[in-house]
Parts: structure tokens; sequence; C-alpha cells
């Protein structure tokens, strides 16, 4: 019962969530759900958390996302040839700017955070993300 309440409080919560995905491909969608599944699962969220985690959660990372995005773009872009010097040190500037912006999202998001969920739920949020992110490493490298 415990998890059908549950199901159905995570359904509720992330319906805005899920109509955004849904415009995106089926992949990505898979990917969510996996991942929403999996962090539900490794911090315990229990039914009164997870309507106030989710909300929180999506905007973090949604922000998050972007700034990778940015660090990445930016290391490809600095290891391209023909550009010079000056660009190449400017691009790892602002990578590492966007790196300090990724560090301070999170500081600005742990209290939010713990509003809702303990110190340790939250310290195993950010093991369950990276666990996720290497599981999904793995199995595209399989494919």
């Amino acid at each position: 019962m415990k998890h059908v309440v549950m199901g159905w409080l995570m359904m509720m919560t992330l319906l805005p969530a899920v109509s955004t995905v849904q415009a995106q491909d089926d992949g990505r969608q898979k990917i969510e759900s996996a991942k929403i599944g999996h962090i539900t699962n490794r911090i315990n969220l229990t039914p009164e958390q997870a309507p106030q985690f989710w909300p929180i959660y999506n905007e973090y990372s949604a922000r998050k996302r972007e700034l990778n995005q940015k660090v990445r773009q930016l290391n490809t872009r600095s290891v391209q040839q023909g550009l010079s010097e000056q660009d190449v040190l400017n691009n790892l500037r602002e990578s590492n700017n966007a790196k300090q912006k990724i560090a301070d999202l999170d500081q600005e998001y742990m209290p939010r955070f713990l509003k809702v969920i303990s110190p340790a739920q939250l310290a195993e949020l950010q093991n369950a993300e990276r666990s996720f992110n290497q599981m999904l490493l793995k199995r595209l490298n399989k494919d």
C-alpha cells in the first residue's frame, strides 16, 4: 500500500515534468523514469517527502544540466583545431567559471533540500546520481 501511495504522489508531483518529457523522444523519457525510480529507491523518500522533494530536484537538475552542457561545449571547443591560444585560454576560464557555478548551485540548493530530506538522504542523493550516471554510461558503452 505504501508503494501505491508513493507512486501516486510521485505521479501527481511529476505530472508537469512528465508533460515536458513527452515532447522529447521516448529514449529520454525512459532514462528520466529510470532515474526517478533509482533516486526514489536509493534515498528512501517517504510519501510525505516526495511531493516536496521532486519540484526542488527537478528545478535543481535542470539548472545543473544547463551548466554541465556549457562545460562540455567549452571543453569540446577548446580542443578544436585552429583556435588561437587566447581563445583556448578564454574557453578554459569560462569552463572553470561554469564548474564554480555548479558548486555554487549545490550550496544554494542544500538548504532547500534539507527542509525536505535528511542530511543522510542528501548525501545518498549525490551518490545515487553518480551511480545512475555510471550505470547509464556502462549500458551505452555496451551498445
